[in-house]
């Protein structure tokens, strides 16, 4: 991981809280790896391929198995019960993709910052208007606990300023988000979900990583596949709405292509003939004890 910061390390063990539960917590889960019979990811082999090497050195095995929502939807038939399982926390809201239906081709910026990350007030003011201001459409994900320590107030000066032209909803069925044609770009916290749900989709990253491992995503996403740009953590609205534009604008059609490429490899991965596929197919041999060489 060449010219990585400090600041794209996980959280969790960049504390300076000498009393921080995390210092004896990431030490001693990180201990009980070298136990573990094997290790099982959700990524796939083409993103993450030096990684993956380094623990295959390490552990002898490593099993990547992923995008797992791509590997379900694509071996697993509509009908199957396995389809009518979820694991979203809010209620979905499906009119959105209605309201997406009527936009043009990757016109408009998905906005969400996934089911944990809460950001302030002020932070909110923000992004709302670095959104306003950049003239794009927009599908913004608002859960009802995303400012901490308040009440979610959205102004209505922005309202007004963004009638018909964005969405509120309080939650959506992401993975069709990301996959419709009018997507162009996701405005993300960053979550391992959200990143390779995104990645699978083809969809560039306007990356404003909360906490835990989410920085790290981020330095993947702008250094190592090259489909991300990073907001400050202080973000601010002139800030929002330049980088809205270049993603959504001329400058964002390179990493669209980038994303794509990636797209390629993620279906390429799940296919029969595929890595993922078929680490998975050893994986379900190994735990009915069916070894495949």
């Amino acid at each position: 991981m060449k010219n990585i910061r400090l600041k794209d390390l996980p959280s969790f063990i960049r504390t300076t809280d000498p009393n921080s539960i995390m210092l004896n917590y990431v030490p001693n889960e990180i201990s009980k790896i070298p136990r573990a019979s094997a290790l099982i990811l959700n990524t796939f082999d083409a993103l993450e391929q030096d990684v993956l090497d380094v623990l295959s050195s390490m552990f002898p095995l490593v099993y990547s198995i992923g995008p797992l929502h791509s590997l379900l939807s694509y071996h697993i038939s509509d009908d199957h019960e396995l389809k009518t399982l979820g694991s979203n926390l809010w209620k979905e809201d499906t009119e959105c993709i209605k309201w997406l239906d009527s936009q043009k081709p990757n016109s408009v910026i998905y906005v969400n910052f996934g089911s944990i990350a809460v950001m302030s007030s002020l932070q909110l003011i923000e992004f709302a208007w670095g959104l306003a201001n950049s003239k794009k459409p927009f599908l913004w994900i608002m859960r009802p606990d995303l400012v901490t320590g308040d009440s979610m107030i959205v102004p209505p000066e922005f309202l007004a300023e963004t009638n018909g032209r964005g969405i509120i909803a309080g939650w959506c069925p992401q993975e069709k988000v990301l996959n419709h044609p009018s997507i162009g770009g996701f405005l993300s916290h960053m979550g391992w979900n959200s990143t390779i749900e995104s990645v699978t989709a083809g969809v560039p990253l306007l990356c404003w990583p909360f906490f835990a491992e989410q920085q790290t995503n981020c330095w993947f996403a702008c250094n190592e596949w090259s489909i991300g740009v990073e907001i400050n953590n202080d973000a601010k609205r002139d800030e929002v709405e330049n980088l809205v534009r270049k993603l959504m604008g001329e400058e964002g059609k390179e990493m669209k292509k980038r994303a794509m490429e990636w797209k390629e490899k993620a279906e390429e991965a799940i296919r029969p003939s595929g890595s993922s596929y078929q680490n998975f197919q050893k994986l379900t041999a190994v735990l009915t004890n069916k070894q495949i060489n």
